[in-house]
């Protein structure tokens, strides 16, 4: 996705690190460059909205069901070599 106007940040790696945004797992220096991306990118912001409302919607629903740590662990295993693949591919 890309709004077409540049950035001091591009909008795939806004989206690549919504969650993190969304989280609040990011510095505070990187969230403001986040949000000031967003300020400037409306097809972003959309995207970062929505991205919200689903975590939200999945917390209400599931979050008092926490997940056995062996499936953490297997998740977070996968989303690092989903990481390392995407960095590999830049």
């Amino acid at each position: 996705m890309s709004c077409g106007d540049p950035n001091e940040v591009g909008c795939s790696e806004v989206l690549d690190r919504v969650y993190w945004y969304l989280d609040g797992e990011m510095s505070e220096a990187d969230c403001e460059t986040i949000r000031q991306h967003l300020e400037e990118c409306g097809p972003c912001l959309r995207e970062v909205g929505l991205e919200e409302a689903v975590k939200k919607l999945v917390h209400k629903h599931c979050g008092c069901d926490p997940a056995p740590s062996e499936l953490r662990d297997k998740v977070l295993v996968r989303i690092r070599e989903a990481q390392a693949d995407l960095e590999v591919a830049d």
